[in-house]
């Protein structure tokens, strides 16, 4: 597959996955659609692994491929005619890379999220981590039943679980995509052209 094109797909791929990041994670502060106090929120998602993870750090380098296949140019070394082959793509693989630390901060934080469980009221008025001492193997995650004991927010746990499950998805699809796009990047620079449409 031309590299260009490879690029151009990998961009467009990441823009809706980014978006969808960005979107959860903000949901992630207002459990239930409420707005609680700052001290009510689960710690882990103040690790903003959506917004900038999965969020920012992979909507600079989605531009960047869009930009390198937008030429129509095959294995195109050159990139934009105002920078230089190398400068182009060393730019473009460095943040290519980091938009594969920002997938996988996303999916970390996610799954320590999942683990660790939501802050929430047990009925007393003191929010705590009712399941951040589960095993593995005990996990609430396998335990509906183990839910209910979180009283306030309503139906914490479920939006926990289902916002934290999405953004791992999306971290672990993005941190994929943007190794495929650091191997293509590469692959282009090396075995590629400096040529222009026209020729």
């Amino acid at each position: 597959m031309c590299t260009g094109k490879c690029s151009k797909c990998i961009g467009i791929a990441l823009f809706p996955l980014a978006a969808c990041a960005i979107v959860s994670n903000i949901l992630l502060y207002f459990p239930n659609g409420r707005v609680l106090q700052l001290s009510e929120i689960t710690d882990l998602v103040w690790f903003f692994h959506g917004i900038l993870g999965a969020g920012i750090l992979v909507i600079l380098p989605a531009f960047m491929m869009l930009g390198a296949g937008g030429a129509g140019c095959c294995a195109n070394r050159c990139g934009r005619p105002w920078a230089g082959a190398e400068s182009s793509m060393l730019l473009s693989v460095i943040l290519t890379v980091l938009g594969f630390a920002g997938g996988l901060y996303c999916a970390v934080i996610s799954s320590l999220g999942l683990i660790g469980g939501p802050l929430c009221d047990t009925g007393d008025g003191e929010y705590l981590y009712p399941f951040r001492n589960d095993t593995l193997r005990d996990s609430y995650l396998f335990n509906q039943t183990a839910w209910s004991i979180c009283k306030e927010p309503e139906n914490i746990v479920l939006w926990n679980i289902v916002l934290f499950s999405i953004l791992l998805v999306i971290g672990m699809i993005e941190a994929i995509l943007c190794f495929i796009q650091v191997i293509n990047g590469v692959t282009g620079f090396i075995g590629g052209t400096c040529m222009r449409r026209r020729k």
